[in-house]
């Protein structure tokens, strides 16, 4: 896993570990490391979940990643099911990190923990690293590619890939309109609307499970490395952590609630958290139509996944609002996500006609 140097910080004291005690464990996987001292140890910055390292051995760079302190087992942080999410798919898909070692043993550093490699290449943010420019071909190459690339990975034969387990069975549609209509409920405020009509349309245009494929669950440009030199290409795909078995369209659609464009309404503007905006972008219908003719799926209710897409980016922004309305965080990045998650509300409720 790499990112930019810029993401990189010291280590928080709270999230410190026995770095001794994990190079003696990894000496034993990793031969190049033999006769080595121990690494120069950095944090990544980025992300809200699993906490990420880097191991700076000099050659080779390593990533070491951990669930917060404290948490005990639960799919979100399960580091076991990340490792073999990446390791079975690594054959069928060469931007998946290798893995160097899995730990189990809590006597090393207190939790479950991962190390794999370093993927060599640039994260984007927001906007452009300072020094970097894309000239509108080659933006639009870079939003191409970053959907061809989720379109391959949802092409990918799960039985084959040994993670046909990963899925819950027929019915994901369902269980993601329900899951995401009860947490929204459990997180609403007095200041962001009720939303019942918009969930009752959710539930009552749902399609069927078009097929069950394998999901990255987060697809977006800043989950993706790439290498800028020439013609844009990706390197690697980081966070596996959602990574699950269900419809590809839902994936889909969850991406694009992210994809704003350089003609979209300031208020949809504030979930930005990738270039998406340069001149020479595809739009989200030039993806869509892309998508559909790389994978041979074929739909006539976007519709529906496009407002599920806003519908659930909506709900995540209003889970972090209510923890920041009641104290439980006081980021102040956080100060202006229920006007956030109202933008992103009545913007799904336009498309789908209840307002």
């Amino acid at each position: 896993m790499s990112e930019n140097a810029s993401r990189l910080r010291e280590v928080r004291p709270e999230d410190a570990f026995d770095v001794e005690a994990v190079h003696a464990w990894l000496v034993p996987r990793v031969p190049a490391l033999e006769g080595r001292p121990a690494p120069a140890v950095r944090q990544f910055s980025g992300g809200a979940s699993n906490l990420t390292y880097l191991l700076d051995y000099g050659d080779p760079q390593l990533v070491l990643r951990r669930p917060p302190h404290g948490h005990k087992a639960a799919s979100a942080h399960d580091m076991g099911r990340e490792v073999r999410v990446q390791q079975r798919l690594r054959p069928h898909l060469d931007v998946v990190a290798e893995i160097h070692g899995f730990c189990e043993d809590h006597s090393v550093i207190g939790s479950d923990f991962y190390v794999m490699e370093q993927l060599v290449g640039t994260v984007l943010g927001r906007t452009l690293p300072e020094g970097v420019q894309l000239s509108p071909e080659q933006a639009r190459v870079l939003g191409e590619t970053a959907y061809d690339t989720l379109a391959d990975l949802h092409s990918i034969d799960v039985d084959a890939a040994g993670l046909a387990d990963l899925g819950k069975g027929p019915g994901y549609v369902r269980r993601q309109v329900e899951g995401w209509s009860r947490r929204f409920r459990d997180a609403l405020t007095d200041d962001v609307p009720p939303a019942e009509e918009l969930m009752a349309w959710l539930a009552e245009h749902q399609p069927e499970d078009v097929r069950a494929s394998l999901l990255h669950g987060d697809w977006k440009l800043d989950n993706l490395v790439l290498d800028l030199s020439g013609t844009p290409r990706i390197t690697g795909v980081l966070d596996w952590e959602m990574a699950t078995v269900g419809d590809p369209l839902m994936d889909l659609g969850a991406s694009l609630a992210y994809w704003v464009t350089a003609d979209d309404d300031e208020e949809f503007g504030l979930v930005s958290t990738q270039p998406s905006t340069l001149a020479g972008m595809p739009t989200r219908e030039e993806i869509v139509a892309r998508y559909l003719e790389r994978t041979g799926l074929r739909t006539e209710n976007w519709a529906f996944y496009e407002v599920f897409g806003l519908f659930r980016l909506a709900v995540i922004i209003q889970q972090i609002w209510a923890r920041y309305r009641s104290g439980h965080t006081t980021n102040p990045r956080f100060a202006h996500f229920g006007f956030a998650a109202a933008a992103l509300l009545q913007r799904a409720e336009r498309l789908a006609g209840c307002r």
